[in-house]
């Protein structure tokens, strides 16, 4: 489907201010576009709108070198809805979109959303070739007839608050960081599968998620979290790795759930990374292995303990 295509499907009724980006984590640099958009759309009583790219742009034009996803589409839709705007319109992001000028996305904006506002990063390029930055997109805008906004970026310790920076600290298993950036713990959905049963066999049963390959996860170890089963949240301790004790292949997450007793196969669970207890390791044996774990889960209680 073509842009045209793609913002004809979203009715307006009245202008619209906008902006645009991927919003992967919909992070504290994001929600301050998302607020100065609905600000801006405020002023001119205009209608706010979040247009969201996916797939991530690298992911199309570097075949071969996809970009970890922080957030899935889905949530990152309900993510902005709840800052307030009035539209959050997803864009497939294909070559054919690409390789648009700024200008011709611009005026694709203009007639399909009656754009009158476009609020961007300082960093901020659209269009081929990334030709559309704040310069550019100010003379087109006074050309097509939409105010150009800018707004700073945003900063945590003098450092650029960005989606890359969110990946290097999950890679780092910095959780706590991310989270900090991100504004809440980073989530992670799954349903819940049989594994290899080896948790259970050490005297610590767990729930085993499989994890999607393009999900960004922190780098392998064992973390303090919380997880959701329906309606409820346990304290959790949560491994990601390949179980090198047991000379594993496969990335997994397995969550013990403490205070927890039932049959989770088939559920949907969430589980909210809250900091990191150590990293992965490969032990002598499985019960130099059982002993640290009762370690871990001490120290993760100690943890979520001090978050509460």
């Amino acid at each position: 489907m073509s842009l045209q295509d793609e913002l004809t499907s979203h009715a307006v009724r009245r202008p619209t201010v906008c902006t645009i980006g991927v919003f992967d984590g919909v992070h504290a640099g994001h929600r301050a576009l998302i607020e100065a958009t609905i600000d801006q759309a405020a002023r001119q009583q205009a209608a706010s709108a979040v247009l969201v790219l996916y797939p991530h742009p690298r992911s199309v034009l570097r075949l071969g070198n996809g970009v970890p996803v922080i957030t899935p589409l889905d949530e990152r839709l309900d993510l902005i809805k709840a800052c307030g705007v009035d539209m959050a319109i997803p864009i497939t992001f294909d070559r054919d979109l690409a390789n648009l000028t700024a200008r011709e996305f611009a005026a694709a904006l203009v007639s399909r959303l009656q754009m009158t506002g476009l609020v961007i990063g300082a960093d901020f390029a659209l269009g081929r070739d990334r030709s559309g930055n704040a310069a550019a997109l100010q003379e087109i805008g006074t050309q097509l007839g939409f105010e150009l906004t800018i707004i700073p970026l945003v900063a945590l310790t003098d450092a650029k608050v960005s989606s890359t920076a969110v990946r290097t600290a999950l890679a780092e298993g910095d959780v706590a960081g991310a989270a900090r950036m991100l504004e809440r713990p980073l989530l992670t959905r799954g349903t819940v599968m049989h594994g290899h049963q080896r948790g259970r066999q050490l005297g610590y049963p767990t729930a085993n998620l499989r994890p999607n390959s393009d999900r960004a996860l922190p780098a392998d170890g064992i973390y303090a979290t919380r997880t959701y089963v329906g309606d409820r949240v346990y304290d959790s301790a949560t491994y990601v790795g390949t179980s090198p004790t047991f000379d594993g292949q496969e990335r997994i997450i397995e969550v013990l759930l403490f205070d927890f007793s039932g049959d989770l196969y088939d559920a949907e669970i969430a589980v909210e990374w809250v900091d990191k207890v150590r990293g992965d390791q490969k032990f002598a044996s499985a019960e130099a292995l059982q002993q640290q774990m009762a370690l871990d889960v001490v120290k993760a209680k100690l943890m979520l303990a001090a978050t509460l």
